[in-house]
């Protein structure tokens, strides 16, 4: 039996389920509200700029896109100048009954991460740009430690290759305290790059974090899944990484599309039932879901682990 059992009508969303003109929907993030399941997805648009569109479901895997964008370039401030090229890769998380939109930002200036806010997936709040370039992949722990926000990310750096990093913050605005926490594997799946993946779900035992990595082959490069556990009171230390990956691109549409052999995840929901819903994009051209026990991905960190670092 696969770890994360992919449903059988993926892939959930396409570019044809868009009422406005998008070449691709991949990268979305998804959280429950209301009852609902909502989802913030990127699309290239025919110019091959991105924005952030939104989509509702009543089970999860079922979603029907609203008739506009949800999130465009910018035209005002300082986010118009760090936006210009397109924002992408959203994640979402709930705190303090907002909800926080971390999301890459292009320009000339290079990619940056800007974060917003929204209590009603309406009207929407930029905060702040909270890194200089190069970093993606921001995500968000969905609670404080001693009073302070926490994040995951991933500088573009090759003198401590692509690895992931921790920082905190008491506002969202400035954030200090950082430091490296895990790092990719010589000659592993992972060993070219690693980024944060979907924002941590709690377990009993820590947080989990469903991460990506990247292996580079003679026909390009193979985005994987990977699964870490983080202790549930510093956050900076890492009971476990799973030894292998947890997601690969097997089926047509992970395989073959804007960029091949993609999965990608921006989210996972936690269920009653003890099931994790993970959502991912396929080859950045599609968005897909499967489910996975809780208990068998922690299981995985803490039986089949190898160094964070």
């Amino acid at each position: 039996m696969p770890l994360i059992k992919r449903y059988k009508n993926n892939p959930v969303l396409t570019k044809h389920d868009v009422p406005y003109p998008v070449a691709t929907v991949h990268n979305g993030a998804v959280s429950k509200y209301m009852d609902r399941y909502i989802m913030i997805f990127r699309s290239h648009l025919l110019n091959g700029r991105s924005i952030l569109g939104i989509a509702e479901s009543e089970d999860g895997f079922s979603f029907k896109v609203r008739e506009r964008p949800f999130m465009v370039p910018s035209k005002v401030g300082i986010f118009k100048e760090y936006e210009e090229y397109g924002i992408e890769d959203p994640r979402i998380t709930l705190i303090e009954n907002e909800y926080l939109i971390t999301y890459s930002a292009y320009s000339s200036h290079g990619v940056r991460v800007g974060i917003a806010k929204t209590t009603d997936f309406k009207s929407v709040e930029r905060i702040s740009l909270i890194t200089e370039a190069d970093y993606r992949n921001v995500v968000i722990f969905p609670e404080k430690f001693n009073g302070f926000y926490a994040r995951l990310d991933r500088p573009h750096s090759e003198i401590a290759p692509w690895s992931i990093w921790i920082s905190y913050s008491p506002d969202l605005k400035f954030w200090g305290e950082s430091k490296r926490i895990m790092a990719p594997m010589q000659y592993h799946w992972d060993e070219m790059k690693i980024g944060p993946g979907a924002p941590p779900v709690k377990t009993d035992k820590g947080w989990l974090h469903i991460y990506h990595g990247v292996f580079s082959t003679m026909d390009g490069s193979v985005y994987r899944l990977g699964i870490a556990l983080h202790d549930l009171k510093d956050p900076s230390k890492i009971i476990g990484v799973a030894d292998n990956w947890i997601l690969q691109p097997e089926e047509p549409y992970e395989v073959t599309g804007y960029v091949h052999n993609v999965v990608f995840s921006c989210a996972a929901v936690k269920e009653e039932n003890d099931s994790i819903k993970i959502y991912w994009g396929g080859a950045d051209s599609v968005m897909c879901v499967g489910t996975a026990l809780e208990d068998d991905l922690v299981e995985m960190c803490l039986k089949n682990s190898r160094p964070a670092l």
